[in-house]
């Protein structure tokens, strides 16, 4: 509990209403699945995020998103439901796309030992959600230079690959 505590006090006051949206949108997303299913729940999120004119990302606008999904990642962990990486992504998607980004929602489905596995994770510019050679996920920046910014390999790993059987 302590620990948690500090990482709240440590927020700043914009994360923290960054971070009590997320506590609220993640489980509207999780009930909007459950109940009007994938395509339906991504149209409303579509038509609620209609976005400012498109722009190319600014180096702190990539900050900015890397942050909000760092924020949904732990929300997703924390708040009243456990949100898998499609809520999160559907979230997070959402919430850029407001800003003026072009973010890419993404899909991916692999059948492995008569399991299938998915995941989802959002593309912003250069920025994407990518697995780290230390066995962690973590945001991986992409600079136009080609210049790597691995520093989040060190959080915790987000929710798991969710399993369809």
């Amino acid at each position: 509990m302590a620990g948690r505590l500090r990482g709240w006090l440590a927020l700043s006051w914009r994360e923290r209403v960054q971070f009590v949206g997320l506590l609220i949108a993640l489980p509207l997303v999780h009930g909007a699945l459950a109940l009007f299913g994938y395509a339906r729940t991504r149209r409303w999120l579509e038509r609620i995020s209609t976005r400012a004119q498109c722009h190319h990302p600014t180096a702190s606008e990539l900050a900015q998103a890397q942050r909000i999904t760092e924020l949904a990642a732990i929300a997703g962990r924390h708040g009243l439901v456990t949100a898998t990486c499609l809520r999160q992504s559907l979230v997070v998607h959402t919430l850029l796309r407001r800003r003026g980004l072009d973010p890419e929602l993404k899909l991916g489905v692999r059948k492995q030992n008569d399991v299938l596995d998915a995941h989802a994770w959002v593309e912003v510019g250069e920025l994407s959600r990518k697995k780290s050679t230390h066995g962690k996920m973590s945001m991986i920046v992409r600079a136009d230079a080609g210049v790597i910014d691995d520093r989040l390999s060190n959080l915790r790993e987000p929710p798991k690959i969710a399993r369809i059987v």
